[in-house]
Order: C-alpha cells, then sequence, then structure tokens
C-alpha cells in the first residue's frame, strides 16, 4: 500500500480531513468522503459507520488502489472486468 493511500485512510477512518496530490477526505456533520481528482469514490455514514463505494466510471490502477485500502474492500481485476469481494462489480455505488 502507498503511503498516500494509507494516510489518506487512516483520515478516513478517523473522520479527519486530509489533502495530500490527488487525494482528498471531507468531514461533515454527518458524512466522511473520499475523494481522488474530485470524485467521490468512498462514503461514510458517521451516524452509523455504514460505508459506501464507487470507482465514478474510473477503473484505474489508482482508483483500486485507494479503494482496496478500506476494511471490507478487496478489489481485482481480470480480463479487464473489476471484483469486488470476489463478485463481478460494474463500480457503481455499492454498500460494503
Amino acid at each position: 500500500m502507498r503511503k498516500i493511500t494509507k494516510e489518506s485512510i487512516d483520515a478516513f477512518n478517523s473522520n479527519e480531513t486530509f489533502s495530500k496530490s490527488n487525494t482528498t477526505v471531507t468531514v461533515t456533520d454527518t458524512t466522511t468522503v473520499l475523494l481522488l481528482h474530485g470524485n467521490s469514490i468512498a462514503y461514510k455514514d458517521r451516524a452509523t459507520g455504514k460505508v459506501k463505494i464507487t470507482n465514478c466510471g474510473w477503473d484505474t490502477p489508482t482508483t483500486k488502489e485507494r479503494l482496496n485500502g478500506l476494511n471490507g474492500v478487496a478489489i481485482q481485476q481480470r480480463k479487464g472486468q473489476w471484483y469486488l469481494n470476489g463478485d463481478l462489480w460494474d463500480g457503481s455505488l455499492i454498500e460494503i
């Protein structure tokens, strides 16, 4: 895991703001959001702790790497297709 991924995921898990290079974590009263190049790729409901992810249509190695830093996320790619925790995934918003 790259250092920027670890730092951003630590901030996301701790509900702390973070900004470095192409990755940002924002925090509101209700939601913590992980952004990559300005695209919101992970959301956490601060009241329930539930997390939703999406690739925002960007099936890039960097997007995959950031999302794989989250607990409960294991994205693999086979023959150009993404698999989330073993199931074919089109990158649309999903709760993990």
